[in-house]
């Protein structure tokens, strides 16, 4: 059985993820397991509200099985004081990516990856 795979993945560095989001309009983060074990939930949340005022929508999209636990990244979000208002089960923004900029993978390659088991 064969997938087509449709958009681009760019994986690229610091500097040239920094240009990417600030000339992004749209952005959604997508945080997985690895955001909870590198403790980053904080420096993540940071840049997500450095970039909202800069007048960027910024969103995070939680997979349903990101984390150890169902609601465990949606925890350490409110944890870090991201607003409710800006985080979204994958079913309420799937349809958003098609008009997403720039979408920023974080500890989450299991949700995007049909390589890894």
């Amino acid at each position: 059985d064969s997938t087509e795979i449709e958009g681009e993945i760019t994986i690229g560095s610091v500097d040239n993820m920094m240009e990417s989001l600030l000339e992004a309009k749209n952005i959604i983060i997508v945080p997985g397991y690895g955001l909870a074990v590198a403790q980053a939930q904080f420096a993540v949340a940071d840049i997500a509200k450095k970039l909202k005022g800069m007048g960027k929508n910024v969103r995070f999209g939680i997979h349903p099985v990101a984390g150890r636990m169902p609601g465990q990244l949606n925890v350490l979000l409110a944890e870090a004081s991201v607003p409710y208002d800006m985080v979204f089960e994958m079913e309420e923004i799937n349809d958003d990516f098609e008009g997403t900029d720039v979408t920023l993978v974080i500890g989450a390659s299991d949700t995007v990856s049909r390589q890894v088991p």
